[in-house]
């Protein structure tokens, strides 16, 4: 198979974000609200990669609404504002980040280390006074090829505890993350074992395909609703889901890691293939077969778009009962 990929239609507008770059935090494109009832602080984020537009819509379409928590605080963000605003549909995926992936520097050994410096370093310095006081974070994201759309909830049991009460997406990826670096929804309190704080990653589909925006309204309505900050009442009824199916969780046990630009893959795979033989080839890499290491192994977010060395290109994973 050669690494031509396909071309995806901009199904969706790209809204201008200007009129949110105040933000009333002291922090641009932060905005926070208060309830008077005790509560917990939810964040809902979006545009850590600045071409995965479908969380901005829901973030913008939550502050035109006027959306107040009824308990608690609720934060909307945006995130890479800046590569957003570099979208070229031309280039589509070219502004995911300005300088280096804003998913992979979250811990305090890089975010500390003021010799490093890049424009999602910056942005995340920014964003950390209010990030450290999150109790429950949902990060909304997109994927690079159509796929069905995933909750990532990380390796701890309190992340696919709460990814199996979310359930929207039903399919749930559990995982470490990546070997480039640490990604937001594990950062600090949000991936240790003896914190209540909690995070949930959601791939809502293909960057720019109009169901990814439903996917990202329906998990975010409820993910508020579980968090107790809202009511069922407090949203328009097109933003809630149908009841779904129970989670199906699988568990990542191995990232597969390109050594080389020679990276191919051995069909046109999009995600959730089950292979039932240990030793089945998925693909080459610099030549070398890239095989399943188990039965019944689960392929995981392939791509090569973002392709090079050290960069994660499918992992593997098993279903968990």
């Amino acid at each position: 198979m050669s690494n031509a990929f396909p071309e995806y239609p901009i199904e969706i507008a790209f809204p201008d974000l200007q009129p949110y770059s105040a933000g009333n935090t002291g922090i641009a494109y932060v905005h926070s609200f208060s309830a008077p009832a005790d509560g917990p602080h939810v964040m809902i984020n979006a545009l850590t990669h600045g071409n995965e537009v479908c969380g901005a819509i829901v973030v913008k379409a939550l502050l035109d609404l006027g959306l107040k928590p009824r308990r608690g605080k609720l934060t909307l963000s945006f995130a890479n504002v800046e590569g957003y605003q570099r979208f070229d549909p031309l280039q589509p995926d070219a502004s995911r980040f300005v300088d280096q992936d804003l998913n992979r520097v979250w811990t305090r050994a890089v975010l500390d280390d003021q010799k490093l410096d890049s424009s999602e370093l910056r942005r995340a310095r920014a964003m950390l006074p209010v990030i450290d006081t999150v109790d429950l974070l949902l990060d909304i994201h997109s994927m690079h090829e159509r796929s069905a759309p995933l909750i990532v909830s990380g390796p701890l049991p309190k992340g696919i505890a709460l990814a199996r009460q979310l359930n929207i997406p039903q399919h749930v990826i559990s995982d470490a993350g990546h070997p480039e670096g640490r990604r937001m929804r594990d950062y600090a309190a949000f991936g240790d074992t003896a914190s209540a704080k909690n995070a949930l990653l959601i791939e809502c589909g293909q960057h720019w395909e109009a169901a990814a925006v439903t996917v990202a309204r329906h998990s975010t309505a409820r993910f508020l609703l579980l968090a107790g900050v809202i009511e069922r009442g407090d949203l328009p009824d097109d933003w809630w889901p149908a009841p779904a199916a129970a989670s199906i969780v699988i568990q990542v046990t191995h990232a597969v890691v390109a050594s080389s630009m020679a990276f191919r893959f051995s069909y046109a795979y999009t995600g959730l293939e089950t292979f039932a033989e240990a030793g089945s080839v998925i693909g080459w890499d610099n030549g070398q077969a890239v095989v399943t290491p188990y039965p019944d192994c689960v392929l995981v977010m392939p791509s090569l778009r973002q392709l090079r060395p050290g960069v994660t290109v499918v992992r593997f994973g098993r279903t968990l009962d």
